[in-house]
């Protein structure tokens, strides 16, 4: 009975630790996905700020390092090696400490955060030239999909140095409310409009940004959830095959 149940978790264990090396590889994607990405909202983070591009270094040494986590703790379950199991626990340890501490560090400083990004889009929509730079373009995109104008409300845009030293009126094309009448709708650049107000979306992206959030709030969090749980099952299973393996056979493991 004890063999077999040693069985069991030995397997057990490979199999979770099969899940967790594609978690790696999913994780080291995001990051590259973030790092080389210029066709999102983080590209205009990226550009003004480098906490996102440290942020991305870390996400691609994180799964890197889960996938080196995983490949090990499948040769130790499968072979029986203590060496290999506890090692395999201490860094399961010490991922799950570092993901409780950003949770932590990240809820803290939530308003710095915002208070940041905030900053970093205004500066970027007073120096917008319309002049196909990736962030203006990423911005654009962003403005045209969740249908919303400036950061807090389209009064962002009257602080644009070509708005404010135009003697024509402009506004920002991607901007633009195609309900309400106007110019040629455009994708991106400043337009010229005629009537008394620019026929543009009067919600901020910030409150778009914000809706996304509360939307997919508990989708995040339960994939947070998820991946802790699965950190403290490997962790449980990994001890107790440690403390089974009596004497550790090391002929038994393959010579490349």
């Amino acid at each position: 009975m004890g063999k077999a149940c040693i069985a069991v978790t030995k397997y057990f264990l490979f199999l979770f630790n099969l899940l967790f090396f594609i978690l790696g590889a999913l994780i080291m994607s995001f990051g590259l996905w973030v790092l080389l990405d210029s066709l999102s909202f983080i590209a205009v983070l990226q550009e003004s700020s480098h906490t996102v591009k440290v942020a991305s270094y870390i996400l691609i040494g994180v799964g890197s390092l889960t996938m080196a986590m995983g490949f090990f703790g499948c040769i130790g379950a499968i072979y029986e090696i203590r060496c290999l199991l506890g090692l395999y626990f201490t860094c399961l340890l010490l991922i799950l400490i570092a993901q409780v501490t950003a949770a932590v560090l990240i809820y803290f400083q939530r308003d710095r955060l915002k208070h940041e990004m905030t900053n970093i889009i205004r500066d970027m929509i007073i120096n917008y030239t319309g002049q196909n730079r990736t962030t203006e373009q990423t911005w654009d995109q962003i403005q045209r999909q969740m249908k919303c104008c400036g950061w807090i409300s389209p009064g962002n845009w009257s602080e644009n140095i070509w708005i404010s030293n135009n003697t024509n009126k402009l506004y920002s094309c991607s901007c633009r409310n195609e309900s309400l009448p106007g110019t040629e709708v455009r994708e991106s650049g400043l337009c010229e409009y005629m009537s008394a107000e620019p026929p543009v979306h009067e919600t901020g992206c910030i409150h778009s940004v914000e809706k996304w959030l509360r939307d997919n709030c508990g989708v995040i969090l339960g994939v947070c959830v998820g991946v802790a749980v699965l950190e403290l099952l490997g962790m449980i299973l990994s001890m107790c095959l440690c403390k089974s393996v009596v004497q550790e056979d090391y002929a038994k493991v393959p010579k490349y």
